[in-house]
């Protein structure tokens, strides 16, 4: 990768308003001609569909939400907000789960096709599952330096690398097109308790087609594409989820440049591999979502420091860097410059593996409990977060993020005020109770990130004064001893909550769960609750359920919830309405009420 090498971006002196009215009672757009705002993050673009395995990075879900409509999405308050401009979506029965999704009228893609029942089709093969060739494994083509599809990848199967655990694959039946081609109406086998947030519309089914198959037009590539899934035409389906998977994956601008097509405020206009992605305000987007940034540039810089730079020589224009009190002292020395601290929905957490631990010592609720009482977690959040962001507290709660609905409800009774301070006394008397005076702990987490690092450090000293011999079992590729028996007995990660799916707390707490229950968990009456709260319908109900599965968590001595990650949002004057959100996709969730702002007459803020 080239070192970037910024061109001086800033947002125009002369604002003038350009208005463009797309249809004749559509919204009217309000783009400053010749406004650039420049964001700065620390990961590449390297894929046009975030719905696959490989393209399924922050990166590339943050350029998507920028080019794409949405059917719903969330705000800082943590509410679902609907965007019926773009589309909307009927409950039409609870039993049999039946959702009817709808695009608005007018409503097209950045190339003038038609959004329509097609793209919506599509969205559904490609996450249900249903049309998968018997007997296939996916990763055994799987290029493990690339992470995409390797040469030996057959031709004649099908298989769409999406999500059918997201919900729809749930839904078996080919849904059924209306009559307009507007509308698909989804029945569920069996119900899905966060259907709300289960389907979106992905990449464009006319694209795909024309890619694939033989149509050399968008209207004959759409009717190819429906007549390819409504009739399970496996050769056909087989090109198709070739073109699904892969061809949307490039870290340039292709050779098609209808693989750029998307249906949001801004479109791809320019890639610098590795370097930047340039959006450009689409003139075909007629939602409510209408931009005033003509170009937003999103620049990757892995160097907080050099973000820092960016900001202070007026070449970038907004940073979300890795936050340390370092990098905090760095921006808040920048003239112009607001820097907003604030928490991400990523959490971390200490988990304790029950059965298959390296020493076995935790098999003994005793112990489990025991190492837990020694976790200095003030001291975590004093050491690591605090100098960060101030206002930070422990998390305390495994179910819940802060703020959202249900946490303070679920804190004042779920047991966590237990493990609020360390108490060494009372650690060393349950080690006696369990006879184990000395137990093994070898704890698993990334040694090249320092904060981890820390919580290590702090952790083994705090549990050794109680007896306990903590050791490292740090790997690089730590991720891929997840849940591994015999690989360790604890273990230091984060949870990172796009949304507030309640279905993730099965995936993770359910005993017969091969997703995410790396612990090894089982609680029957845990069990029991995780089917309540699958068939359950009303948000209340839900909150019930989740806290009362907390409650048995900390009871259980499962492990403990330390903070959220800390962020800083850093903007300059010369950019308004910039807003960060825990939950994705941060501080683009409101990328259309970004406002420039005019240069001031001193020029570029300095240090």
């Amino acid at each position: 990768m080239r070192p970037v090498t910024l061109a001086r971006l800033r947002v125009a002196a002369v604002l003038v308003l350009a208005a463009v009215a797309l249809t004749a009672c559509g919204p009217v757009q309000h783009v400053v001609e010749g406004s650039v705002v420049t964001v700065v993050t620390d990961q590449p673009f390297t894929s046009a569909n975030a719905a696959t395995a490989y393209g399924n990075t922050q990166a590339n879900r943050n350029i998507g939400y920028a080019t794409n409509a949405r059917f719903n999405f969330y705000n800082p308050d943590y509410e679902l907000e609907r965007d019926e401009s773009f589309g909307s979506y009927q409950l039409v029965s609870s039993d049999p789960l039946t959702v009817k999704y709808t695009i608005a009228n007018g409503v097209e893609w950045s190339d003038g096709e038609r959004v329509d029942a097609a793209d919506l089709l599509l969205a559904w093969a490609a996450n249900s599952g249903v049309f998968t060739t018997d007997g296939f494994e996916a990763g055994d083509y799987v290029d493990r330096t690339t992470g995409r599809f390797s040469d030996d990848y057959p031709t004649d199967v099908v298989y769409f690398d999406g999500a059918p655990s997201a919900g729809l694959g749930n839904v078996t039946e080919v849904p059924v097109v209306s009559d307009d081609g507007r509308s698909i109406t989804l029945v569920y086998d069996e119900y899905f308790v966060d259907w709300e947030l289960a389907f979106q519309v992905g990449v464009p089914a006319h694209v795909v087609g024309m890619a694939g198959l033989r149509a050399d037009d968008a209207a004959a590539a759409k009717a190819e594409v429906l007549s390819a899934i409504q009739s399970n035409d496996t050769a056909d389906l087989a090109r198709i989820s070739r073109v699904w998977n892969d061809a949307f994956n490039f870290d340039q601008l292709p050779g098609n440049t209808d693989l750029l097509v998307g249906s949001g405020p801004y479109t791809v206009t320019a890639i610098e591999p590795g370097e930047s992605v340039t959006l450009t305000a689409n003139p075909r987007y007629r939602g409510r979502h209408q931009p005033s940034v003509e170009t937003v540039k999103v620049v990757t810089l892995a160097d907080p420091l050099a973000a820092a730079s960016a900001l202070a020589d007026g070449t970038a224009d907004i940073a979300t860097p890795f936050a340390t009190p370092d990098v905090l002292r760095e921006f808040t020395g920048l003239d112009g410059v607001t820097v907003a601290p604030g928490i991400d929905g990523t959490w971390e957490h200490l988990d304790l593996q029950f059965d298959q631990g390296r020493s076995g010592a935790f098999t003994d609720p005793l112990v489990r409990e025991a190492f837990l009482k020694t976790v200095p977690r003030a001291e975590i959040l004093d050491t690591l977060v605090t100098p960060v962001n101030e206002d930070a507290t422990l998390l305390e709660s495994f179910v819940f993020v802060e703020g959202a609905p249900g946490y303070d409800d679920a804190v004042s009774s779920n047991g966590s005020d237990a493990y609020g301070r360390v108490d060494i006394a009372g650690a060393k008397t349950l080690l006696e109770e369990a006879e184990l005076p000395e137990p093994r702990v070898c704890i698993l987490f990334d040694p090249a990130n320092p904060r981890r690092l820390a919580e290590y450090q702090l952790i083994q000293e705090s549990a050794g004064l109680a007896g306990f011999r903590v050791s490292s079992c740090a790997k690089t590729a730590w991720m891929d001893f997840l849940g591994v028996p015999g690989a360790y007995d604890a273990a230091l990660f984060g949870w990172n909550e796009a949304n507030l799916a309640v279905s993730s707390a099965g995936a993770r707490l359910g005993s017969t769960s091969k997703v995410s229950n790396f612990s090894g968990y089982s609680n029957p009456r845990v069990d029991d609750l995780l089917d309540e709260l699958a068939a359950s319908s009303e948000a209340a109900e839900q909150r019930d359920i989740l806290s009362e599965i907390d409650s048995e968590l900390f009871a259980d001595a499962y492990g403990l919830p330390l903070y959220q990650f800390p962020v800083l949002t850093a903007y300059s004057d010369r950019v308004t309405g910039v807003e960060h959100s825990a939950l994705e996709p941060g501080i683009f969730w409101n990328i259309w009420e970004w406002q420039p702002s005019a240069d001031s007459e001193s020029g570029s803020p300095a240090r």
